[in-house]
């Protein structure tokens, strides 16, 4: 479908218009004088929580006690005079209409789904095409999430049920949670999942699981009758800010899109559209170290440098946002709130449990681990409670700050919710893939010297010289998750932190190592594994190590902080990692959405305030709001006392298998605006419910607006838009009188440094654009 530049909700108008034709959407066409009888069944999914494997287990069943009608005008509703019946315990139904158009299974909360044997949750509506009750015959309707999704992509695309339902088994038919080959045909992908079995199976109830969520999600918004589209998503600006107290005129923005109360077609198109940000299969995100968009004394920038030559290519050759902003410095606060959208006062590196004492509230409460084996095969080493306690294993372990309990922020984060335990209840998937662990280590300790390991890196900027492996190539600061409780606690946690290629230590190196016990079938290089057998996650944050991504630790001259020499050894490992991907069938299938992120954790710029920071120097010690009965309070602590304050500009590229090259958006973002975005993306948190945002991830300018009595570290801010979080769409166009933020120090010297004041001209969402194919 050819890439437009009209804003894709204007387009989803339009194509639902256009494709709800009567045999598609279900208008009647009676017919007096013949009655059809239609039965089938309306199939159902359940996650079970609690595999340690990495993948979840997701159990096939039906829905007993929904209603199922005949929708003869489309509407999502079984409306008096529509012939409508209740399906058995095995989900079966049967009816007679002498009318036509879709059927719609509506499952409410006093249905059973059998795959759990409990009552729904939520409200849910499900569909089955006119086209597909002729495919598939009268007799033999399968209702479920994934004949939904069918309808809902010809609207969405204006194309026809036999494109989509090909295009749905082609999308399913790729390496799976393991299996190397996965084929799934058109007639299973809208079958009944019950009958499936072995791999097919699990494919398509991973699938199934994903879709229920969508559209549990839609029928929520066609019950509360939203506004569509969704404000955030209102090409122009936010409608709810136009007026509102606390908000410049110099910054609200009229929106140039009408909205309406959603109709049911619309929910479901606004259940994958989430803000404007599309449904992803799956994100892949290379996190680097410390480098500006600009050069900065001591250190090289990225920009235009002959040191990065792949990642500008990168860069040019797809699409970045220009100011992006980093939460602090030094690295550990902004992976943590890259995990969880607040760096809860954390302003150093020190260990996760720093601070957080060995009793009492804060204290770790993780549980031993027995040891598995990963979905991919690779054997889990078993580990207790804790890892080895001591200095080299975790940073800062024996200081007074961090032993000394209120002396420093607690950094064991607890009781917080994170991409990662969304993602894990959802019955989606992560991974963290770390490049030079020590071979059977414990995830939760960095790696140490190891002198029994010795290599020569051979690539760009390399000393010729062998090095051994020295302390802290892998470091635990380095992982979004690793400061949240809950999240070193999921059942999957080991199982989810796997290994990468390395440049300088590879399997032959890492096998002689004397550090660890190395276990038997150990897999050095889970992501490639991982790649070929679709076992990746939904979300994979990719950490290089500290020589790869160009931090700096040891002796080799190649991975000297602030060197060029470092900069291009980076800049390599980049390459060879999205090379990998891009080469992978996941990537090469058409019919799923695919992203690489390149970012960096922070710049080496001047502090910046931006995007709902609490600013170093404020007084206030303002924790994020809490949440009770529907409404917020601060949340007043004597250890949240920094952080959030901001630094700089920070490179943040993308590719996707969908968009199309040379699309720059230079409206204001931040780590919290990534953590929105990604969200929106995978569907687990709602514009209407503000508290299911991670912490600072709900600071939108309105959210500020409204709550700006409970906000006091934001109470003297001239500047909404500038303070506030938005998912990054692009749909807020900067007006022609207002001059973005930029900083100075990062932008020196760089093509950003000549960006006028007015509105960006490049008005496209870069993640929703499609390529023509």
């Amino acid at each position: 479908m050819p890439v437009s530049s009209i804003p894709r909700t204007s387009l989803m108008l339009t194509s639902i218009a256009a494709a709800c034709v009567l045999t598609a959407c279900g208008g009647s066409n009676h017919n007096d004088t013949a009655s059809t009888t239609y039965s089938g069944v309306v199939t159902a999914s359940h996650f079970v929580a609690s595999s340690t494997s990495g993948n979840p287990t997701i159990a096939a069943g039906y829905y007993a006690g929904a209603t199922v009608c005949l929708d003869t005008n489309g509407n999502g509703k079984c409306d008096s005079g529509e012939a409508s019946t209740t399906t058995d315990s095995k989900g079966h139904f049967s009816l007679q209409s002498s009318a036509s158009g879709q059927l719609i299974a509506d499952v409410s909360t006093k249905a059973t789904n059998t795959a759990s044997g409990s009552a729904v949750a939520s409200h849910l509506i499900l569909r089955a095409s006119a086209a597909q009750i002729a495919d598939q015959g009268a007799a033999n309707i399968v209702i479920s999430p994934m004949s939904t999704e069918v309808q809902r992509l010809v609207e969405a695309n204006g194309t026809s049920y036999a494109t989509e339902k090909a295009n749905l088994a082609s999308r399913m038919s790729v390496p799976a949670l393991g299996a190397s080959s996965v084929t799934v045909s058109a007639a299973d992908a809208l079958g009944d999942v019950n009958k499936l079995s072995g791999a097919e199976q699990q494919a398509v109830l991973f699938e199934d699981n994903q879709l229920a969520n969508r559209y549990t999600y839609a029928t929520t918004k066609f019950d509360r009758g939203d506004m569509y589209p969704d404000n955030l998503a209102m090409a122009g600006g936010d409608p709810s800010i136009v007026g509102a107290s606390g908000v410049t005129a110099l910054t609200a923005v009229k929106s140039t899109q009408t909205q309406a109360p959603i109709t049911y077609a619309q929910s479901q198109q606004a259940a994958f559209n989430v803000e404007g940000i599309p449904r992803y299969d799956n994100v892949f995100v290379i996190m680097l170290e410390n480098h500006s968009v600009g050069a900065v004394t001591g250190t090289p920038g990225i920009l235009g440098s002959s040191s990065a030559p792949y990642i500008n290519t990168f860069l040019s050759s797809n699409a970045q946002f220009t100011t992006y902003y980093a939460t602090g410095n030094p690295s550990e606060p902004n992976y943590t709130a890259l995990g969880g959208a607040d760096d809860w006062g954390i302003v150093d590196d020190n260990w996760w449990g720093c601070g957080a004492g060995t009793t009492g509230a804060n204290a770790p409460t993780d549980v031993a681990f027995t040891g598995g084996t990963a979905s991919d095969g690779a054997p889990l080493a078993a580990t207790g409670a804790l890892p080895p306690q001591d200095a080299t294993h975790l940073s800062n372990f024996t200081s007074a700050a961090c032993s000394s309990t209120g002396s420093i922020a607690n950094h064991n984060i607890k009781s917080q919710p994170s991409l990662f335990t969304l993602l894990s209840q959802a019955g989606m998937t992560w991974r963290t893939y770390s490049e030079s662990m020590n071979p059977g280590q414990d995830p939760r300790s960095d790696s140490i010297a190891d002198t029994a390991v010795s290599a020569t890196y051979t690539g760009p900027g390399a000393s010729g010289t062998a090095f051994t492996i020295p302390n802290g190539l892998y470091k635990t600061k380095h992982h979004p998750g690793m400061a949240y409780q809950d999240v070193r606690n999921l059942p999957e946690f080991h199982a989810d932190n796997r290994t990468i290629f390395g440049t300088q230590y590879d399997a032959t190196a890492l096998a002689q190592s004397k550090a660890y016990p190395i276990p038997a079938g150990y897999n050095y290089d889970q992501f490639s594994t991982d790649l070929a057998n679709g076992d990746v996650g939904n979300l994979n944050f990719i950490m290089p190590d500290q020589c790869d991504d160009m931090h700096g630790v040891g002796s080799d001259p190649s991975c000297a902080s602030g060197s060029t020499a470092i900069v291009q050894r980076g800049d390599d490992y980049v390459r060879q990692v999205v090379a990998k991907i891009q080469a992978s069938p996941i990537w090469t299938n058409p019919n799923r959405k695919v992203a690489i992120v390149v970012m960096f954790d922070e710049g080496e710029g001047s502090s910046t305030s931006c995007c709902g920071w609490n600013p170093v120097t404020s007084n206030v010690n303002q924790a994020p709001l809490s949440y009770a009965n529907g409404k917020y309070t601060p949340v007043t602590t004597t250890l949240y006392n920094q952080g959030n304050h901001g630094h700089g500009n920070s490179i943040f590229g993308v590719a996707t298998n969908q968009a199309n090259p040379n699309v720059v958006d230079s409206d204001a973002y931040s780590h919290f605006s990534f953590v929105r975005t990604l969200q929106d993306m995978f569907q687990i948190a709602d514009p209407q419910q503000p508290n299911t945002y991670l912490a600072r991830a709900k600071y939108t300018e309105s959210f500020i607006a409204a709550n700006i009595a409970n906000l006091p570290e934001l109470a003297g801010s001239a500047d909404t838009h500038f303070d506030s979080v938005r998912p990054m769409n692009h749909a807020y166009i900067t007006p022609a009188t207002y001059t973005q933020k930029l900083n100075a120090v990062d932008v020196t010297s760089t093509s950003l440094a000549s960006r006028g004041p007015g509105p960006d001209p490049t008005q496209i969402n870069i993640w929703s654009l499609k390529s023509a194919k």
